[in-house]
């Protein structure tokens, strides 16, 4: 049910796209091709198992945390939508 000027289904396949653009966008971020046996950031051994379980693994898991903690820390999406929950 769209309302206003849209036609029936517009929000679902605004919905649509938006989820096969994260998907996308999530899909070019997966590693590939041979991993590295030390950690590019901080130069310690990459285990044998984080090797074989993620083709391409750059980087040892405490870095790839730290990573990933600065990244969740950098984006801000408020996902509630409303203007209150932007000034609480």
């Amino acid at each position: 049910m769209a309302g206003g000027w849209s036609r029936d289904g517009a929000v679902q396949d605004q919905i649509d796209a938006s989820v096969e653009d994260e998907v996308k966008r999530a899909r070019s971020q997966l590693t590939r091709g041979e991993s590295a046996t030390e950690c590019e950031e901080c130069g310690r051994p990459v285990p044998e198992a984080r090797r074989n379980a993620i083709p391409g693994v750059r980087l040892c898991v405490e870095c790839q945390a730290a990573l990933e903690k600065q990244k969740a820390q950098a984006g801000g999406i408020n996902r509630r939508g409303s203007k209150d929950s932007q000034l609480r």
